[in-house]
Order: structure tokens, then C-alpha cells, then sequence
């Protein structure tokens, strides 16, 4: 049989992560996609905790931890040193969660897209601030359980598309992924890697702990995320060019908010709610699909 995922392991065994934690796959499969050359800027975030106490780490390859709302600013001054000393082939990647993305951290990575720095950005989204106590972040979906929006009061506002917010910065390449379909994430790393310029990745990390699910189920919930239509996995090129690069099966969404315990007041109401918006959504982007194939055919506005 070929193999299709790398076999090389640059995670090691010792990490901190709770069981069945999505964000470690994630890590794992970047790295054997990305390889030894490679440089992480880690901010505030689960990541930060798990690699290990100083002087140890779980991981083999350079980390530098970051502040907060740093870590694509960092990754910036990092990149432009490393042109400077003539090394144009290690990856300086920021990884950082999506509270550190889509809030805190989203001044500086839209400065860096803006200026379209050469680094690779990977936001592992789990939904929530789960370092800190499972707070709701932008991230959060609508309706959900968090310590901060308790089910007495479920988080009132829909989960930010950071996708297209980093597609309206028209860099080179941006994509969704998913630990549940790990050869498609590898293969969208190993593209963002040979693109110069500013690279978004966002990667769905189901956490256990913060969803208040077994952690055996973890991959099942990230592949029902993608065949429910909840997380489609696509690339944009140049903030343009739509690519859908796996079709779902259009499993009811109620298939996957069942399994999760910060779903569990939800209302018939509210699920019809949640289904009604997600296809939606997904038919917004069949459209971009589709007006797709039309730009490529001609010259870029």
C-alpha cells in the first residue's frame, strides 16, 4: 500500500494535552508535512502549554512563544531576519488557536497579509478560549455552551468567517482543513509552503474538554463537522479563486450537535435554526465555486 501521510514524526511523545485533543493532530500533521526546517511562533494558546515546561519540549523543531496578539508580527521580524542571513528555505510558521486569531491577534495578522509577509499563518480552531477556562470567543458558534455564555444564556451571535476576512486581504493562498481528513491537510501545507507570501490555514480542532464530548469521538466529530456542511474544506487563491475540495453528504446537522454536551439545551427551534443557516451558507460558496470557474478562464480584476 502507498503511503500517503509522511512518516516522519517531529511530536514526540510527553506532550501536555487532554485526551483525544484535536489541536496535537494537527500539530502532528503539519509537521510531517512542513518538515525540520521550520521555525513556530507560538502565542498564548493550549499549544503554548502543551510542547512542555522550558527547557523541554514535545516538539522538534524551534519554538518561540509569543505574546498574545503577537504572534504574526513576530513571525514577520523573523521571516525578514532569516532573507536577511540569505535562508529562504525555513518555513516561519505562526500557530496560534482562535482566540489568538480571530480576536486578539487579528490587528497584526492583518498587517502582515496587508504587506503579504512571506510566513505561513495556521489557526487550530477549537471554538473556544479553552487554555483559560473555555471562554466564548468569535470563533464560538451560535447557541453554544461556553463559561461565559452558560446555557442560561448561550452565546447570542454567529461564529466570524475568518476565512473570507483573510480572503479580502487577496493573499496568495488561504484553506480550510481538518485533522479528520489528514492527506487533504497535508497536502494544502505542502502547497502553502512553496507559495510566497502570506499563507492563512485554518484548521477544525475539536476539543473534547471545552465540548464536553468523549475524547475517542474526536476525529468522528471533525468528519461530521465537514459532512454536515458546518466546515467545508476549500482553498482560495488570491482571494479569488474558490476550490471546494471534498463534497459532503449532507448528514443533518443535528447528527453532529447531538454528540456535544455545549449543545445540549438546544431547542427543535434552535437546531432548524442551525440548519437553515448552514445550507446557507454552504450554497454561498457553491456560488463562489462556480463564478470561479469563469475567473480562471479570463485575467484577474
Amino acid at each position: 500500500m502507498k503511503l500517503t501521510i509522511p512518516e516522519v514524526e517531529l511530536m514526540t511523545p510527553g506532550h501536555l494535552a487532554c485526551q483525544g485533543c484535536g489541536a496535537t493532530l494537527a500539530m502532528r500533521y503539519t509537521l510531517k508535512a512542513l518538515g525540520p526546517k521550520t521555525m513556530l511562533f507560538i502565542p498564548a494558546c493550549c499549544w503554548s502549554v502543551l510542547d512542555g515546561p522550558f527547557p523541554y519540549s514535545s516538539l522538534k523543531v524551534p519554538i518561540f512563544h509569543t505574546a498574545f496578539e503577537t504572534a504574526a508580527s513576530v513571525a514577520s521580524g523573523a521571516r525578514a531576519g532569516l532573507d536577511m542571513l540569505g535562508d529562504t528555505e525555513t518555513n516561519v510558521v505562526s500557530w496560534a488557536g482562535d482566540g489568538g486569531t480571530f480576536d486578539i491577534g487579528i490587528q497584526a495578522l492583518s498587517g502582515a497579509a496587508e504587506r503579504n509577509d512571506n510566513i505561513i499563518y495556521v489557526c487550530y480552531d477549537n471554538e473556544a478560549y479553552m487554555n483559560t477556562g473555555i471562554q466564548r470567543s468569535s470563533a464560538t458558534p451560535w447557541c453554544s455552551w461556553t463559561t461565559t455564555t452558560p446555557q442560561t444564556h448561550p452565546k447570542d451571535e454567529p461564529k466570524k468567517n475568518m476565512v473570507e476576512i483573510m480572503a479580502a486581504h487577496r493573499i496568495p493562498y488561504t484553506a480550510t482543513a481538518s485533522i479528520a481528513y489528514p492527506e487533504d491537510l497535508i497536502r494544502k501545507m505542502n502547497k502553502a509552503k512553496e507559495i510566497k507570501g502570506t499563507k492563512f490555514m485554518h484548521i477544525f480542532a475539536p476539543c473534547p474538554t471545552g465540548w464536553k464530548t468523549p475524547p475517542e469521538i474526536c476525529v468522528k466529530l471533525a468528519r461530521l463537522a465537514v459532512q454536515t456542511k458546518i466546515f467545508p474544506l476549500y482553498e482560495i487563491e488570491n482571494g479569488l479563486e474558490y476550490t471546494i475540495n471534498k463534497t459532503p453528504k449532507g448528514i443533518p446537522a443535528i447528527e453532529y450537535l447531538k454528540l456535544q454536551g455545549r449543545f445540549r439545551h438546544l431547542t427543535q427551534n434552535d437546531v432548524e435554526i442551525i440548519q437553515k443557516n448552514v445550507d446557507r451558507e454552504w450554497e454561498i460558496l457553491l456560488r463562489k465555486a462556480r463564478a470561479t470557474e469563469g475567473l480562471r478562464e479570463g485575467a484577474h480584476p
